[in-house]
């Protein structure tokens, strides 16, 4: 849903840097996954398609912060 977010946390060389992925409009979504070292995650349409994906070593990533959006709060 728009305003789903996640934010992730990751150590580059010493110092922490926050990145965020938005769903930025009506019907999108965040989705988190992991596998083989790697840590993606993207925003997708209703259907299924990538608009956006942010790739992290799984071995970097120091936090990753879901914030879903409340279903009952108007967007």
């Amino acid at each position: 849903m728009k305003g789903d977010r996640v934010e992730i946390v990751i150590d580059a060389g010493g110092t922490p840097r926050t990145y965020e992925v938005i769903a930025t409009k009506a019907g999108r979504r965040v989705e988190v996954t992991t596998g083989r070292g790697v840590v993606e995650v993207s925003e997708v349409t209703r259907n299924g398609t990538p608009v956006r994906t942010a790739r992290f070593m799984q071995s970097r990533v120091l936090a990753l912060v879901e914030h879903p959006i409340d279903a009952s709060e108007p967007a």
